[in-house]
């Protein structure tokens, strides 16, 4: 956790000069700044790999999610090489923007470990998400739980066992394009006290 806390604060020395304001408004948090600088990156770079160091980052911060009474339910499937890549694609017909990839992570849940496994893997998604996003590196959330046809698709093609049920698959590679993040602040939606 240190080591991703001196990344971000990395991180935020380095962009500081690109965006004082931004839609960070000027944070000088890093934590905050990365947090409000995270975006779904659905284009990516072909054939630029992530090491291995950065992918095992990655995985840490996943797993350093919060989770019920600390039962961790989840797993990690890593899948990596272009022509792993492809054929991930090819059997999941909804995720073409997986193609030019240069990995993806799929977070599945065990819900006979926790009736709360959805919303414990959702906390190591997002960390996953964060982290990506600490390296430079684009990301998004792709939906298999609920969907029982996405679910299925993704459990054949990795060869995911029961009772493991696959909660999403993040593609991650190195963005293309441009990529903005999305302001979605709105004070209308807090309420103090009282609703």
């Amino acid at each position: 956790m240190k080591y991703l806390f001196f990344v971000l604060a990395a991180l935020a020395v380095c962009s500081c000069g690109n965006s004082p304001e931004g839609i960070s408004g000027g944070v000088s948090n890093p934590v905050i700044e990365n947090i409000l600088e995270r975006k779904s990156v659905r284009n990516y770079i072909p054939g630029k790999m992530i090491n291995s160091d950065t992918l095992e980052m990655i995985l840490r911060a996943g797993m350093a999610a919060p989770s019920g009474m600390n039962r961790q339910p989840w797993n990690f499937i890593v899948v990596t090489g272009e022509e792993n890549i492809s054929r991930l694609a090819d059997s999941l017909t909804n995720l073409k923007m997986l193609r030019n990839a240069s990995a993806a992570i799929v977070v599945a849940g065990n819900p006979d470990l926790s009736q709360l496994w959805s919303l414990d893997c959702s906390a190591a998604a997002q960390n996953i998400l964060l982290a990506a996003e600490s390296y430079g590196l684009g990301a998004v959330w792709t939906a298999g739980y609920p969907y029982q046809d996405r679910m299925a698709a993704i459990k054949s093609a990795l060869g995911i066992p029961d009772p493991w049920l696959p909660l999403c698959l993040i593609p991650v590679g190195y963005p293309a394009g441009d990529n903005e993040p999305k302001d979605k602040w709105n004070p209308d939606r807090i309420h103090y006290l009282l609703w």
